[in-house]
């Protein structure tokens, strides 16, 4: 069975996949902040193992196996999360931490008995979608809300980041997972946006905070 620290690669790959494309030592070593030749080893040690492949100036490739790998301790994570705040009444900004720990635990049957109780959720409580139990996902097509155009009307459905700081942030202004949004203005100076949301709060929000905000098409 493979270690925390090799699970933690595994999942770095992971993200670093979805977010960049091609993976490289240069890329991990970045990402979970360790030195090239301590990254260069563990790839050797996953390759060995069977779950990458990979040739000097060339990117990693995920094996079949290891993405399954992958997909599955982020499967581990995200329902965790879920859990706590569905059953356990944590705040989703309380989470991730606790879900860090927990994903490492080998019995599959804790997890499918946490998806049975949730109903098999298909999203973890920051919008991301969970794997299923055969490692796929499903790839959601949203939106940054710094796109939408003045006049739209969006649901927030996902974060793009998803940092403690940045959940109490949004705390802080009543804005959560499935809040209808009207884009009342959008500054061309800054990229600024003035939002309606929760009927009658009205405020405005920087380039940054509505990059981070995904959001659907009203059906």
């Amino acid at each position: 069975m493979p270690s925390q620290t090799t699970e933690n690669y595994l999942k770095a790959l992971f993200f670093l996949q979805q977010e960049e494309g091609d993976l490289t030592i240069t890329k991990l070593s970045n990402k979970l902040k360790v030195t090239l030749p301590t990254a260069n080893s563990m790839i050797k040690k996953l390759q060995t193992n069977g779950w990458v492949t990979y040739q000097k100036y060339k990117p990693i490739l995920f094996t079949e196996s290891g993405q399954k790998m992958a997909a599955m301790i982020i499967r581990k994570h995200r329902l965790t999360e879920m859990y706590l705040t569905e059953k356990m009444g944590f705040g989703w900004e309380e989470v991730h931490e606790v879900a860090e720990q927990i994903e490492h635990i080998k019995s599959s049957k804790l997890f499918d008995r946490m998806d049975e109780i949730l109903g098999h959720p298909t999203h973890d409580p920051h919008g991301s979608p969970i794997p299923d139990k055969e490692g796929n996902i499903h790839r959601n097509n949203y939106t940054r809300l710094s796109e939408k155009a003045p006049g739209s009307t969006v649901i927030l459905r996902a974060l793009k980041e998803s940092s403690d700081d940045f959940l109490r942030y949004l705390n802080k202004h009543q804005l959560a997972l499935g809040t209808k949004i009207k884009i009342i203005e959008r500054e061309e100076f800054d990229g600024s946006m003035t939002i309606l949301y929760n009927t009658d709060i009205q405020k405005s929000f920087s380039k940054e905070v509505c990059g981070r905000l995904l959001v659907d098409n009203l059906d």
